[in-house]
């Protein structure tokens, strides 16, 4: 039936609805075939203006921008304080490993905070757990900013890591809702961009902060906050959709189709509130959700140590490449004494060079670009195991620029040539980073949630542990046989690591079989 037929025969067809790839209409029903270079849609879109995949894109942007901007100050707010250590130390009077200390408690709040908050927002919706998260963290650095003891002003830190941590798994969330999968590539890499970037930024900024005090480093932190907390109530909307229950109510066409694909429409009633018609601060249950138990996340977390695929990659990828970031950052001045502090944030600028590099050259685009291709020469079927290509250069220019820069410190080479190394190190980060996030959210696409949340409580896991041990080691043995050996480990772990899972993850996963759980926008 043509598109003349169908509006001539139904007057009540939609029209103006945003088009997804070839469509056949019938009635007010929409069908929706494959329009990403012939693979089909995921999540299965509907003609409903209030479902996320319709928004304005400037919306959609907009909403991307402000998770983005709070998933930078989640790494922001630990390294931001690095350059005032010296001062720090004078306020309390205590050791560099202890001042060190205080970049491990905002990274256990972020690790703790996931598994608090995932489950609330699929409950709530996202947007007012974004919001209460970004109050909490407020608050808490303005206590910090205050705190008159070592004890309070760690009490203070942890809560400041608890209260940012929605930025992960809800961030991650909100990017689901918004993009379909063939999408996500790209917005993955520039949601990683921001976690990579307020790492690196933070003590660049601190540095020049630090010209005032140190009070002033953790002010300037709470502006951050209280303008992320005002755009959060102006401009977010909220992204949790009924999905499956808008779908299962629709009706579906017995019409002959191309691709036998099940059709999607927008309903003819609105007795269901969803995303912009939800109240301005909603406290009550998202209707049409199956909502988890505030404690499913934890249950999730536990048992998603069972399938291999999202074990090895994150674990290889925090423990064994990862966390070596966070050494380079908090002996970073200690690797240059004779610079102010101003100076030494600076010298973040080769990691901050790093990381934009490669996002914009080699990570999210590049990786999307990669499974297109690849789709195509495998008769248009997607494996996640593509994501993996990008992995392996990234593993050995990381490698590459841990071992130069720890021997270029000791040595007392030129400070740029420390800084080739320092870019080395974060473009390779940043490269895995967006592919392990794309990999394991492309293994259980239903189970994104779920997946993100194992990924953020190891990483920030890593980020805790590592301030505890790199003082002694470092002390121990000097600069270039710490880095060097973390080069080493990273090299000759990570890549058999994932050869092995890029050989068999297909086969692990099919065996393995999918979680009985499901992200409850899709249940």
């Amino acid at each position: 039936m043509s598109k003349e037929e169908a509006e001539h025969n139904n007057p009540s067809i939609e029209k103006g609805v945003p088009a997804y790839g070839n469509q056949h209409e019938i009635g007010f029903v929409k069908e929706y075939t494959p329009a990403k270079d012939g693979i089909g849609l995921h999540p299965k879109p509907t003609a409903d203006p209030l479902d996320p995949l319709n928004f304005p894109r400037w919306q959609k942007w907009t909403a991307l921008g402000l998770v983005m901007w709070m998933y930078f100050l989640f790494t922001y707010i630990t390294t931001t304080t690095v350059p005032s250590f010296g001062l720090l130390q004078e306020q309390y009077s205590i050791s560099y490993s202890q001042v060190n200390w205080t970049v491990a408690l905002p990274a256990l709040g972020l690790s703790v905070g996931p598994l608090i908050w995932s489950s609330l927002s699929d409950i709530y919706g996202r947007r007012i757990i974004l919001i209460i998260g970004t109050t909490i963290a407020l608050v808490a650095t303005i206590g910090s900013a205050v705190a008159e003891k070592y004890s309070s002003y760690m009490a203070a830190r942890f809560f400041q890591g608890l209260g940012v941590a929605p930025a992960s798994t809800v961030g991650m969330a909100v990017v689901n809702d918004l993009f379909f999968e063939h999408e996500r590539g790209q917005k993955f890499g520039l949601w990683v961009l921001a976690i990579d970037m307020g790492l690196l930024v933070g003590p660049l900024i601190g540095g020049f902060v630090t010209l005032v005090d140190q009070y002033w480093v953790a002010w300037l932190t709470a502006i951050f906050f209280a303008v992320l907390l005002v755009a959060e109530i102006l401009f977010f909307p909220e992204t949790l959709y009924p999905r499956s229950l808008m779908l299962s109510r629709l009706p579906t066409s017995s019409a002959p189709h191309p691709d036998n694909e099940k059709t999607a429409t927008v309903p003819s009633s609105n007795d269901i509130a969803r995303t912009k018609q939800l109240p301005f601060l909603n406290i009550w249950m998202v209707p049409g959700i199956e909502h988890p138990k505030p404690w499913d996340t934890l249950v999730q977390f536990i048992k998603m140590w069972t399938f291999p695929n999202v074990v090895v990659a994150v674990v290889v990828y925090c423990f064994s490449w990862y966390w070596w970031i966070l050494s380079v950052i908090t002996y970073l001045p200690l690797a240059y004494p004779k610079y102010r502090p101003q100076i030494q944030g600076l010298l973040y600028g080769g990691m901050i060079l790093g990381t934009l590099f490669s996002e914009i050259l080699c990570s999210g685009t590049l990786s999307d670009w990669i499974i297109i291709k690849l789709a195509k020469k495998s008769n248009n079927v997607r494996v996640a195991e593509m994501r993996l290509w990008l992995i392996y250069p990234a593993i050995v220019i990381t490698s590459v620029g841990l071992i130069v820069w720890g021997v270029s410190v000791d040595k007392g080479y030129h400070w740029m040539v420390g800084q080739v190394a320092l870019f080395l190190v974060a473009a390779g980060i940043q490269i895995g980073n967006t592919a392990v996030c794309a990999y394991v959210v492309d293994c259980y696409p239903l189970h994104a949630m779920s997946v993100i949340s194992f990924y953020v409580v190891l990483l920030n896991l890593s980020a805790f542990a590592n301030p505890f041990y790199i003082a002694p080691w470092c002390d121990t043995v000097g600069f270039t046989w710490t880095f060097a050996t973390q080069g080493l480990i990273t090299a000759f772990v990570a890549i058999p690591a994932m050869c092995v899972l890029h050989v068999f993850g297909k086969r692990w996963r099919d065996r393995r079989g999918a979680p009985k759980w499901i992200s409850p926008e899709y249940a």
